[in-house]
């Protein structure tokens, strides 16, 4: 059954408390907005993209569990949707438990998957997914020994972190004292805890877009797939994505089984982003983010309802359509420098490509490798679609 919306600000008001105030977390917001759901966001520095689209907006720690019961209190939001892994999550679990508000997808799914051992477990040692063979180490003689047992080349996560910050690819023995301070200075909270696993021989890597929501015919949660994104990384994170991603018959149909099974274990309704490795009809477990998938951003381009809108209905109780009306990709904008105050030129240039967009998400500081925006097209094929979104995203001039 669906909620009954109110109006922001007035003693009906249906609040969506938003923690984690990204790109994606904007995007989202503007979604809620348009379904008249009254949305404030908290992140751990001030102005924030999602912050600036809000109808209120905090700055705290989240993962100082005190400062986040207080929020919560203060707020009373009816739905909580965390954005990022850095949240005292032992505090949605109170939450939900005592029935104050909704995590979504649930506190128990973003509790697992905050971190890459508790969703890892889950998928390999519980419900006997194909996944790489892997080990967790918390201390530097334990990685070393995992490393060599796991042989080179490899790859070294830190149990909590995202866009690629801490990870290294080790090709070899010399690497491992370094990749070890790589892992502890890059994850979002010190775990003290990296993942080590085996390089499979792919022949790409995919994001599932898994939609659990409610069938209106039925009143029962049902899972939808969007079609699979193709995307490539860079050490670990997205710098480009296309949809769809061309794959066998039997592929998908796997594919669609493990995203199914994983995210049906999870619980809860609302967008799951499930990393997949594929090679020719074998399909591989590799991550699943209980929310909105930055390889999704192409659904802009793509879809009749951006992964964005679909998570907002689902979490809301509305029904939701998958269907894809483009070819469509996605390439990031980075900073390219260090400093605040940014300015972005060259927008006429970049926009003059056909059937193109971008958004600048507005983030008050950038790094050389810090996302600040992201291009799409629509073409006749993927690779057009490729090229075109590469050709605005490197018309974007980036300067202080």
């Amino acid at each position: 059954m669906s909620v009954t919306i109110g109006t922001p600000y007035q003693q009906h008001a249906f609040r969506v408390l938003l923690l984690g105030s990204g790109e994606l977390g904007k995007e989202v917001v503007i979604s809620l907005q348009r379904l008249g759901v009254e949305v404030i966001a908290a992140d751990r520095y001030p102005d924030a993209p999602a912050m600036q689209v809000a109808h209120r907006a905090y700055t705290l720690s989240m993962n100082d569990a005190n400062a986040l019961r207080e929020l919560i209190a203060d707020v009373k939001p009816h739905l909580i949707v965390p954005e990022i892994e850095a949240i005292a999550t032992e505090v949605l679990l109170e939450i939900e438990e005592l029935g104050l508000a909704t995590v979504v997808p649930s506190a128990r799914a973003v509790n697992l998957t905050m971190n890459r051992e508790g969703i890892r477990r889950l998928a390999a040692e519980e419900l006997k997914l194909p996944t790489s063979k892997y080990y967790f180490a918390d201390n530097i003689e334990d990685f070393r020994q995992a490393c060599l047992e796991i042989g080179f080349p490899n790859f070294v996560k830190p149990v909590m972190s995202s866009s690629g910050k801490g990870q290294s690819r080790l090709t070899d023995a010399s690497q491992i004292d370094t990749a070890w301070q790589y892992a502890m200075n890059g994850g979002r909270v010190n775990q003290g805890k990296v993942i080590i696993e085996s390089q499979i021989d792919f022949d790409f890597e995919i994001t599932l877009l898994t939609v659990r929501a409610i069938n209106p015919q039925t009143g029962e949660i049902e899972t939808y797939f969007c079609d699979a994104i193709g995307h490539r990384q860079v050490s670990g994170d997205y710098v480009e994505s296309w949809q769809p991603q061309l794959m066998s018959d039997a592929a998908l149909k796997n594919a669609q089984a493990i995203a199914d099974k994983v995210t049906t274990a999870l619980g809860g309704c609302g967008v799951f982003g499930v990393e997949l490795f594929v090679k020719g009809d074998d399909v591989w477990f590799s991550e699943v983010s209980p929310r909105p998938h930055d390889t999704g951003l192409v659904t802009l381009a793509s879809q009749l309802q951006s992964e964005f809108e679909l998570h907002a209905r689902a979490i809301l109780g509305l029904p939701v359509d998958t269907s894809r009306h483009s070819i469509a990709a996605s390439a990031v904008i980075y900073a390219g420098i260090d400093g605040d105050n940014l300015t972005y030129s060259h927008l006429a240039q970049a926009l003059a490509v056909p059937h193109s967009d971008l958004r600048l998400f507005g983030k008050p500081e950038g790094f050389v490798k810090r996302r600040m925006g992201v291009a799409t097209a629509r073409a006749n094929s993927v690779h057009e679609a490729r090229e075109n979104a590469q050709k605005v995203a490197k018309a974007v001039v980036v300067s202080r």
